[in-house]
């Protein structure tokens, strides 16, 4: 009884000594003051809702609720796009911040789209099938990877192959519009396998060289600068407003038919305006005739 008394007594004792402790700490750090938020934590937040977007893209994937999940990582390209912007304006574009914003787009633009074109059609051609919807992922973490390598903090106007975002809004695009545009038919599940040269290019595209436009931000400046592209901008916004998914296929294809016809003009007429090689003289094999 004695010793059951002295072992309450005990850890009571140890307990009001935790506390008082507890409370000289708290008392210390209102002494220093709180530390601020960091900047990149705004961002930060909307490139975990990009990645949260993905993960339940997929889940919908899995429970065969394909425009779903279509829309789930439209959702998170748009999240994607929030974080980019407030990390410029917030000054909270950090190392942290941009491989969190890889990590998150290889779920969302990479494994969720793979999955998608897999389970929606891809998966009734077996091992092919299998091969050609896991370029998506495997391309798209060249891509990342590439770029983060390559990043220097600067914004630029043009990417360096076809961005993740692109490739996976593109898939989405034809999977949405499968059932509603007779030229798509052909990608329904067990028809002719239309989509396996489709995903195979744009998965190509994002480890090319070929330089695509970036996303930019909107100001006075640069409507005063590129008066063009910032009426393209707005009209490819008004298609995907009001057209919705044949909309964002219009933009898509019209995107990706741009940046790839520019390439293949500047390659032409590199090769025109490249001069020819002049034909050397051959030496004079007796110098000395002419001198006799």
């Amino acid at each position: 009884m004695l010793r059951a008394r002295w072992n309450r007594d005990r850890h009571g004792q140890k307990q009001r000594h935790f506390r008082a402790r507890l409370r000289a700490y708290r008392a210390l750090r209102r002494q220093h003051g709180r530390r601020p938020i960091p900047r990149a934590a705004v961002p930060s937040f909307f490139t975990l809702m990009n990645l949260f977007s993905g993960f339940l893209a997929i889940t919908q994937i899995h429970e065969g609720r394909f425009d779903h999940a279509c829309w789930l990582i439209v959702l998170a390209g748009f999240f994607d796009m929030l974080d980019g912007m407030l990390a410029r304006l917030t000054n909270g574009t950090s190392a942290f911040g941009v491989e969190l914003d890889s990590l998150s787009d290889i779920v969302s633009f990479g494994v969720a789209p793979a999955y998608l074109v897999y389970a929606f059609s891809l998966k009734e051609f077996g091992a092919l099938g299998l091969i050609i919807a896991a370029l998506p992922a495997v391309c798209g973490a060249v891509r990342l990877a590439r770029f983060n390598v390559q990043f220097d903090g600067e914004k630029r106007e043009y990417f360096q192959g076809l961005p993740i975002p692109a490739q996976a809004a593109a898939l989405v695009a034809l999977v949405l519009n499968a059932e509603g545009v007779d030229l798509l038919g052909r990608l329904a599940p067990g028809n002719f396998p239309v989509l396996i040269p489709i995903v195979f290019v744009l998965s190509a595209l994002m480890v090319t060289t070929i330089p695509f436009d970036a996303i930019p931000r909107p100001s006075l400046a640069y409507l005063r600068h590129h008066p063009h592209k910032s009426i393209a901008y707005g009209l490819a916004l008004v298609l995907i407003i009001f057209l919705q998914q044949i909309g964002l296929l219009l933009v898509l294809t019209a995107y990706i038919l741009h940046g790839v016809g520019r390439s293949i003009y500047k390659l032409v007429q590199a090769i025109l305006n490249t001069p020819l090689e002049t034909e050397t003289p051959q030496p004079d094999p007796n110098p000395n005739r002419h001198h006799v």
